[in-house]
């Protein structure tokens, strides 16, 4: 039988991997979520930087993080450069400071354009769950397993919890906006 809430299940799982994508955006204000994209390559395998040493926000716009290891404080300033963030560490012995710049318009107008093609990846995710969906229905109906009008039914159910998902991800897109231009 067709089971409708299990790719509704895999629409929610998309739009909260493009949630954790939305947090570790760089808004202007520190948020230790900004670093969980960050991987550094540390005894041979990329590892995000909360286990390779303790991140705390002391202030609105510094971020420090606490290398354990003094081996990989190079190795996190590494990745941070790398990282899209757009952050220039300062290093204290195993400390590693990230002042958080003011946001500028030009960079705002880029993470406008960055949350809009985030949001527009997580809608192709949602839609091709969609698209799963149908191609599963049909199936079901050539082996005669659920008539025509089930079919219909559920198509129609099927695009009713894609709908209110693309609105959940369109919310987050407007909500995200109106944050980065308000700071």
């Amino acid at each position: 039988m067709f089971d409708e809430k299990s790719h509704s299940l895999k629409m929610d799982k998309a739009i909260e991997v493009f949630s954790k994508e939305l947090s570790s955006l760089r808004t202007g204000r520190a948020n230790s979520a900004m670093l969980d994209l960050v991987k550094v390559d540390v005894y041979g395998q990329q590892m995000p930087i909360n286990q390779i040493g303790s991140i705390t926000t002391p202030e609105p716009r510094m971020i420090n993080i606490q290398v354990w290891d003094q081996n990989n404080v190079n190795l996190v300033d590494a990745a941070i450069k790398k990282s899209e963030l757009g952050l220039n560490p300062q290093i204290d012995g195993q400390l590693i400071r990230l002042p958080i710049p003011e946001l500028n318009e030009e960079r705002r107008t880029e993470l406008k354009k960055l949350i809009k093609t985030m949001g527009e990846k997580c809608k192709i995710s949602i839609r091709n769950i969609r698209r799963d969906a149908n191609e599963e229905l049909k199936k079901l109906l050539k082996s005669k397993q659920i008539g025509e009008d089930e079919e219909k039914s559920f198509e129609k159910n099927v695009q009713n919890i894609t709908d209110k998902h693309v609105q959940v991800v369109d919310e987050k897109i407007a909500s995200k906006e109106k944050e980065i231009m308000t700071i």
